[in-house]
């Protein structure tokens, strides 16, 4: 089995979920500091997932992917929102 593997992940850490085949509806990408910061919006569901990476990803719109994720919270505008913060994503 891979280090990377989803169950391997899910298993080694209880607060990770795993999905596959979501199908993104929405796809920003916005530069902070030397980083990209990636939110994505998969149909049926209403909480923002986020990710970081150094490059500019390929658009991911349209696309059906499998992520590995945990819930977190973030304030926004003094508001608490809620979160899904991305551990491993690919394209199915």
């Amino acid at each position: 089995m891979k280090k990377t593997d989803a169950k391997s992940l899910t298993d080694r850490h209880e607060s990770l979920t795993h999905s596959e085949q979501q199908t993104v509806v929405s796809h920003v990408q916005r530069e902070v500091d030397d980083w990209y910061l990636n939110t994505i919006m998969l149909k049926g569901v209403d909480v923002p997932f986020k990710y970081s990476r150094k490059k500019r990803y390929k658009s991911l719109q349209s696309q059906q992917v499998n992520i590995t994720y945990y819930p977190a919270n973030e304030t926004v505008a003094g508001f608490e929102i809620e979160i899904m913060k991305i551990v491993r994503i690919k394209v199915c």
